[in-house]
């Protein structure tokens, strides 16, 4: 039977775990160049192993390899995790997103990871870190997601600036150009985007309620999401499922079969940040004891039309960022007429 690497190195770090700190590791280990100590430190990131990955990915990012500091960056700024350090996040992002602000988006591996670097610094610079005296700067953060939105396409870019867009935070606010830009990122199978949308839809929030659409919507987000945003996902998930009784969860399997391959996304590409998946969540219940299953499509079950447009264009989205001309299925859901004052 052939072994695969994974499986060696999971091997490996069962042995040392028990018996070799991070510090420990970084004094036993030597590499023989930088972008050796890259690859153990990934296949080590890769699996979850931080106190392994760290001092190894430390070794490389001193010898300046981009992808190095890029995860090390992702490992302090991890709010769940042991090694959360957001000065040293916010420097290494910092520093990546300005060093190779000139990467270009059609030929520089490294540009996607720039963006990403941009976006994660909008978020630091959005709430100020005060260990290193940062002031919140909402104009500034703004200016940084752009960026990353144009020049990179970060789509986690794209989604947060339309977030802002809703509540007006440092841009200007415009809920029809919000709802367009998070409708058309669902399509695109963003799970960030496909989850906050559902949560809308679900609440009735700047928009009217549509329930059915809600489920099948976060029931798409769950399965496309990557391993870093499941636990806020399934926890909108959690409290929709557990919400619905069985003539909505009918038709949300309805939806989900019309939807779910044309708005889902590969394993590959949800995972395409370098981020293993990691152990199963423990199972979810209601609070009346119900299991919280996942929605599926099934042959038997009778398939529910995708809910009609009827909203005309919001226009070109401002601020200098446009999308393609996907064609609409999710942007103008809920927007029919409802109450201005469930915002």
């Amino acid at each position: 039977m052939r072994i695969s690497r994974s499986h060696l190195w999971a091997a490996l770090f069962a042995t040392l775990l028990p018996v070799v700190s991070a510090g420990a590791f970084a004094q036993a280990v030597t590499f023989a160049t930088p972008r050796e100590a890259l690859k153990q430190g990934m296949s080590a990131y890769q699996g979850g192993y931080y106190e392994i990955a760290i001092p190894a990915l430390e070794f490389a990012a001193a010898k300046q390899e981009f992808m190095a500091e890029y995860y090390l960056a992702r490992i302090y700024s991890d709010n769940s995790g042991a090694h959360t350090d957001h000065a040293k996040a916010y420097k290494l992002f910092y520093r990546l997103a300005n060093e190779y602000a000139d990467a270009d988006p059609d030929d520089d591996p490294r540009a996607p990871y720039v963006g990403k670097s941009l976006t994660a610094l909008a978020g630091y610079v959005r709430r100020g870190i005060k260990e290193i005296g940062l002031k919140p700067d909402p104009a500034q953060a703004v200016i940084y997601l752009q960026n990353a939105s144009t020049t990179f396409a970060d789509e986690d870019a794209q989604f947060e600036l339309a977030k802002l867009k809703l509540s007006g935070e440092g841009i200007d606010e415009d809920e029809a150009t919000a709802r367009h830009w998070l409708a058309d990122l669902s399509e695109r199978g963003h799970a960030g985007a496909q989850a906050f949308l559902a949560d809308l839809l679900w609440r009735g929030k700047y928009m009217k309620p549509d329930k059915p659409a809600a489920l099948a919507l976060i029931a798409i987000a769950v399965e496309n999401a990557p391993v870093y945003d499941r636990l806020w996902i399934e926890d909108i998930y959690q409290n929709i499922y557990c919400g619905s009784g069985e003539g909505i969860r009918k038709q949300a399997t309805g939806i989900v079969a019309a939807w779910g391959n044309r708005f889902g996304r590969k394993p590959e590409a949800r995972e395409a940040a370098g981020i293993g998946l990691l152990a199963a969540e423990p199972q979810r219940s209601c609070q009346n004891g119900e299991i919280v299953s996942p929605i599926k499509s099934g042959a038997s079950e009778p398939a529910v039309a995708t809910p009609v447009v009827r909203t005309p264009p919001v226009g070109t989205p401002a601020q200098g960022f446009t999308y393609g001309n996907t064609a609409p299925t999710l942007r103008d859901v809920g927007t029919e007429a409802r109450d201005p004052d469930n915002r």
